[in-house]
């Protein structure tokens, strides 16, 4: 195997942290929205790399936003809240 077939197995795109917010957002829509195909159909090189992609990508929005808002229902405390505020009566 040449060099040049090397870079092309361990490339998972550009780089994330050189991509601006723009383009980092967009990867990371792209990137979610083809999860459950890759997921289901994939072969397992391809599963590889997807999740490798979307940790980078991932990974580079989390450096970037460390104090990012978290919605309180997003937490376990409002996980745990939601829970207990259910009503135990069986549905009909």
């Amino acid at each position: 195997m040449n060099a040049h077939d090397e870079r092309d197995l361990t490339t998972t795109g550009v780089d994330a942290a050189r991509l601006d917010d723009q383009q980092l957002m967009k990867e990371l829509e792209t990137i979610h929205r083809t999860r459950h195909d890759t997921l289901l159909h994939a072969s397992d090189d391809a599963l590889q790399a997807h999740n490798e992609r979307m940790a980078l990508l991932e990974g580079e929005y989390l450096r970037r936003n460390p104090d990012r808002p978290v919605a309180a229902g997003r937490t376990r405390e409002g996980a745990r809240e939601r829970v207990s505020g259910q009503s135990t009566t069986p549905r009909p």
